[in-house]
């Protein structure tokens, strides 16, 4: 092959390692200046962040210097496509210039918000100067609608359907009263001219209703390896606590227990409230949520954490504990992992024994968790 432009293409694939054979960039200024920005992120010799690849990883060899982090920014913005810019992105965010990033507001506002961001933003937020904080706390949001509105319609329909297997009764009384769903169904019928709504059809509660609500109990393990988690348990919670016959705990822990039940409708408050990494004491959480509970037949406990404990005494405690609520009838699942895109890292001989005594263990995007819940709740 002679063909610069076809050459290029290949080096670019292939690394650094096909210049050997005469396969080079030269010939071709694009694809310079993409294996410029790709060497970038991958040539380690340079910038701040010295962080070793994996030794099968392949080598790019791309010239970065007198390239900073604004620059690299910028030039990817306008020569990539969306789908490959975020990519990119989430590399930076995950390789190198993270300083940067923390310092200059006006920087981080060019990175496309992602869930990589917001665990570097979780992970350095108490590195940020005031400037910077105000703007991570809007990214973190955004990130956070973003999933929570692709959860919702599928978590809240899965679990209410279970609750109320006949959402809604012919019998027409007025405490029963649907006025969301009565007001979301007539819509089509409002009149612009008079600024009135016409109904025509009203819907009303079931008498399912009128029975005891279920109690779900989130329990959260605040350590780094479990920050994705963490980021998807708030967003469930705080999907649960919106749910009709549906009553919520949320609560973080390490050594020490915070109940954020309070704050459930503010998931963003939550996570910025988060402690990332040190030691756990799961059994301790536990302990603290068994007081929250009224009616064991009617809750669900959900404990996110990778189950290790540390020393035999603290495992056993957390075992124990977890035996005594299944005996006392609250049904329990345990999550190694929650969210898309999850690769758990957890203590699997410690979820075997918490098999053993009653608890679910499960790897789950948030739909497969509210699909769980919902068998629990159906009996």
């Amino acid at each position: 092959m002679t063909d610069p432009h076809t050459l290029a293409r290949w080096r670019l694939v292939l690394g650094k390692g096909a210049e050997a054979h005469g396969i080079t960039c030269e010939g071709d200024g694009e694809a310079q200046r993409v294996e410029q920005l790709v060497g970038f992120l991958f040539d380690e010799s340079k910038g701040k962040s010295k962080n070793r690849r994996h030794s099968g990883d392949r080598d790019t060899g791309g010239e970065s210097d007198g390239l900073s982090v604004p620059d690299w920014v910028d030039a990817v913005n306008d020569l990539f496509p969306q789908q490959s810019k975020e990519i990119m992105q989430k590399e930076l965010v995950r390789r190198r210039g993270i300083a940067d990033l923390l310092e200059k507001p006006e920087l981080l506002e060019k990175i496309e918000p992602n869930m990589e961001l917001v665990k570097t933003l979780m992970t350095h937020r108490d590195l940020m100067n005031p400037k910077t904080r105000v703007l991570a706390r809007k990214i973190i949001d955004q990130v956070v609608e973003q999933l929570k509105k692709r959860m919702q319609m599928q978590v809240e329909q899965v679990i209410i359907g279970a609750i109320r297997k006949d959402r809604h009764s012919p019998r027409k009384v007025f405490r029963n009263l649907d006025l969301k769903t009565t007001l979301r169904r007539n819509l089509k019928n409002f009149d612009r001219e008079s600024g009135k709504l016409f109904v025509d059809q009203v819907f009303f509660f079931a008498a399912e209703r009128k029975k005891k609500p279920w109690h779900v109990v989130v329990v959260v393990d605040q350590s780094g390896s479990m920050m994705e988690s963490t980021v998807f348990s708030s967003i469930m919670a705080s999907i649960f606590a919106e749910l009709p016959a549906m009553k919520t705990s949320l609560i973080l822990y390490d050594t020490r227990v915070v109940d954020m039940s309070d704050q459930l409708g503010q998931p963003v408050d939550v996570l910025m409230k988060v402690q990332l990494g040190g030691g756990n004491d799961t059994a301790l959480a536990l302990k603290y949520a068994t007081g929250l509970i009224r009616q064991p037949a009617r809750t669900i406990l959900v404990l996110i954490s990778d189950f290790y404990e540390g020393d035999g005494p603290a495992e056993k405690a957390m075992v124990d504990q977890v035996k005594y609520l299944g005996d006392c009838g609250v049904r329990l699942i345990g999550l190694a992992a929650l969210g898309y895109d999850a690769r758990p890292f957890y203590n699997k001989p410690t979820a075997v024994k918490l098999k053993k005594v009653g608890m679910d263990v499960l790897v789950c995007t948030p739909e497969k968790l509210a699909e769980c819940m919902a068998e629990i709740i159906r009996g």
